[in-house]
């Protein structure tokens, strides 16, 4: 592999990609798949809300090699299901060891689900954050420049809050709004930059 300018690796196939989706094949599958591009349901988004949540003071690595396991453990991520979830649901979870064990996150996916249900009168959940797309996106060139965070998602997390949402920040929520396509963080001269069909 070589390192050109801009903080990419081009790899054995001849496409550039960022250091940490260079080396381990799940992640690299999941950069060349699947983070940045569009996702306007209610379902994916409700997912990746929460696993951004679990995310949280975690690697992302962490977080996609248990995936599989949290879809099981939260019936699919399906909002109307785990809006009943009770106490002892939290303490199945608990004793989970194949998912993030933290009870104020696991709380907080259960209490989501039921905002979500909630905001479907307001048009629903992937109308509501999509609403918050910036007029337009990053272009960074080096990791340095790519935000943590930005106006759109300090005002996307405190909307979410005042509908009932927890364990929404204002980071958490631009790295949700980076993973759906919302923002283009791809760097400048990778093979993905551009293609999520949201900006050209």
């Amino acid at each position: 592999m070589t390192e050109p300018a801009g903080e990419l690796v081009v790899g054995a196939d001849g496409l550039a990609r960022p250091v940490w989706a260079a080396t381990d094949p799940l992640l690299r599958e999941y950069y060349d798949v699947e983070w940045g591009m569009p996702v306007r349901d209610e379902h994916g988004l409700f997912e990746r809300l929460s696993l951004e949540a679990f995310q949280s003071g975690l690697s992302w690595v962490t977080i996609l090699r248990r995936r599989d396991a949290f879809r099981a453990a939260f019936s699919g991520f399906d909002p109307d299901v785990v809006a009943r979830f009770d106490e002892g649901d939290v303490e199945r979870l608990l004793s989970d060891p194949t998912i993030i064990r933290n009870r104020r996150k696991i709380e907080a996916t259960i209490r989501n689900a039921a905002a979500t249900i909630a905001l479907r009168e307001e048009g629903g959940l992937a109308e509501f954050i999509w609403s918050f797309r910036p007029d337009r996106t990053p272009e960074p060139r080096t990791f340095a420049e790519v935000p943590t965070s930005s106006p759109e998602s300090v005002a996307l997390a405190k909307a979410l809050k005042q509908r009932g949402f927890a364990h929404v920040g204002p980071t958490t929520m631009y790295a949700l709004m980076e993973a759906v396509g919302i923002v283009d963080t791809h760097l400048v001269g990778s093979h993905r930059r551009g293609t999520s069909g949201v900006w050209v």
